[in-house]
């Protein structure tokens, strides 16, 4: 469209707007399946157990936490981020896969809580599937992902 002249045209624009959701989907599946896969708990004595208890008072407040965001009434997405500037742990919740997402983090686990995730083997069962999901985790992959 650039080489044709047609970077002002309504069809660049939406193409351009569509980017963030296309990409963002592809990339938040990406990270979700990579940390799948585990057998086993986090070791707390390492260091994204050392950096949640500090962050959080304790892995249980975090874990307390990540479950209360996942949990939140609608579709999305809830992760784990790092703030890459200062180093602090925080769970947040996307809505969609292109906004909410805040500026200078790194994605550290992600949970995909959109329905297709968990309706077909959990029904309504949310919080079964939340529990499902954190005996899962490839924590090795997860730790990986600090900055």
């Amino acid at each position: 469209m650039l080489k044709d002249g047609k970077a002002a045209t309504p069809e660049y624009a939406e193409l351009k707007r569509r980017l963030g959701w296309e990409f963002n989907g592809m990339r938040l599946h990406e990270y979700y399946f990579e940390n799948l896969g585990g057998k086993g708990g986090l070791n707390q004595d390492g260091k994204l157990g050392k950096l949640l208890a500090a962050g959080f008072g304790s892995y249980d407040a975090w874990l307390q936490d990540l479950k209360g965001t996942a949990s939140m009434r609608g579709i999305g997405w809830t992760i784990l981020y790092q703030d890459v500037s200062g180093g602090r742990l925080f769970n947040q919740w996307i809505n969609e896969h292109d906004a909410g997402h805040p500026a200078g983090c790194q994605p550290l686990l992600v949970l995909d809580v959109f329905e297709h995730a968990f309706l077909t083997d959990y029904g309504l069962k949310r919080a079964d599937y939340i529990e499902a999901f954190l005996k899962n985790v490839d924590w090795k992959t997860v730790e990986a992902r600090l900055r």
